[in-house]
């Protein structure tokens, strides 16, 4: 096997794990040469590129001689990603950096990946651009492999494209790659990156009063808390599980969204801000009913450990079936629940801004996707129309102004 991932204990018993290329190579004379190295891109695909590139250094002859004695050789693409990673972990929240390390194995190391890093300007993004509008959306996809009834259901089925809100993030990925080239002095200056012009806000879904009720009734009793909160707190699945029982003061009605749980890791919420949420008698009421002594999580498993995004999947869908809740395009999920929390609070009128703040939303723009549920707002407005005109004073004319 050329590509394989090697595992070994250090020391301290702490286990090590890399991405190696083994490759055997015969020459013309008869000899054979055996090459292992480790992979520069410490992944799957990346030791499969790696090896790619091995393979082909060693056909044209130039393996071990090309570039190693050139100081001022400036770095491919996908010799600085694994600086630029390394980055990214020190200074990124962990969901972001397995977003940005997908956008490079997935997208722009296939496309960039042995150009130089200075041999990257505006023409060769827009092709890039354009190739990433001809790629299908399940190209994005890290499910499970599909199954074959799967597969033979999709194969009348058109792909839709990727969509451009999500090439517009792998270009920030790729802005932010080229940035950091500039920074730790790799290129003079960076190209701009031009993303997609204004986009149109992504459709949402949420629940109606009527099937939010119907929601929380027909849920498992193990479940039910779980989906009350979320509804009538919008908090973010994250938060959910990240939720521990010294963040809650249900005398005053309040509870601190200080963590978000994302893969295992917890991080701060996204915004990296804390922030406080009042919350109604039903949540306190039953958040009071709920209390165990299995751990400090609020949501937990049997034993104490923390939900997972898998765990919490089915238990929402169950609930779902059970109250007849159904759509015609996908499926809800949990942040829909957060969805119908805000759609909730603009269809009684609450204003937008304490609504942000609920939210946790850093730009109100973000919030007022909302503002059209508000209750009768345009319709009042331009009823105005029709009622009578002010009283307007009458200017006073020169001689009455005069007089005083």
């Amino acid at each position: 096997m050329s590509v394989r991932l090697r595992k070994w204990k250090t020391k301290e018993g702490k286990v090590q794990e890399a991405w190696w290329v083994d490759v055997k190579y015969q020459h013309p004379d008869g000899r054979v040469e055996r090459i292992r190295k480790a992979s520069p891109l410490n992944t799957r695909r990346g030791a499969e590129e790696y090896e790619r590139q091995v393979r082909h250094a060693l056909l044209t002859g130039t393996f071990g001689k090309e570039k190693q004695s050139e100081p001022d050789r400036i770095l491919t693409l996908g010799e600085f990603v694994p600086r630029f990673l390394t980055y990214s972990e020190n200074n990124d929240k962990h969901s972001t950096v397995v977003t940005k390390q997908q956008h490079q194995e997935d997208h722009i190391i296939p496309f960039f990946g042995e150009m130089a890093l200075d041999a990257i300007g505006p023409s060769q993004i827009e092709d890039f651009k354009a190739a990433m509008k001809k790629k299908p959306s399940a190209a994005r996809s890290r499910k499970a492999a599909p199954t074959k009834a799967a597969i033979r259901k999709r194969k009348d089925v058109t792909p839709n494209p990727l969509s451009k809100k999500f090439i517009n993030n792998v270009l920030s990925s790729l802005s932010k790659l080229l940035a950091v080239a500039v920074e730790h002095k790799v290129i003079r200056e960076a190209p701009y990156v031009k993303p997609f012009g204004k986009l149109p806000k992504p459709d949402f879904d949420f629940l109606t009063f009527e099937e939010a009720e119907r929601l929380i009734d027909a849920a498992e009793p193990e479940w039910r808390p779980l989906i009350l909160v979320a509804i009538k707190t919008g908090l973010r699945e994250g938060e959910l599980i990240g939720l521990q029982w010294n963040d809650l003061d249900l005398q005053r009605r309040k509870l601190q969204v200080r963590r978000t749980v994302w893969r295992g890791v917890e991080d701060l919420p996204k915004g990296g801000r804390e922030r406080t949420v009042d919350v109604p008698t039903s949540v306190v009421e039953t958040l009071k009913a709920h209390r165990h002594l299995r751990g400090r999580h609020v949501f937990c498993q049997e034993d104490g450990q923390p939900l997972t995004e898998g765990k919490m999947k089915a238990p929402l869908r169950r609930a779902l079936r059970a109250a007849g809740i159904t759509r015609e395009v996908g499926q809800v999920g949990w942040h829909d629940l957060r969805h119908t929390y805000a759609s909730h609070l603009a269809m009684r009128g609450i204003p937008m801004k304490v609504i942000q703040e609920l939210l946790g939303h850093a730009d109100l723009s973000t919030t007022n996707r909302y503002a059209h549920l508000a209750p009768g707002a345009r319709e009042s407005a331009v009823q105005q129309l029709d009622q009578p005109a002010p009283q307007l004073q009458a200017e006073p004319t020169r001689d009455a102004a005069g007089a005083h």
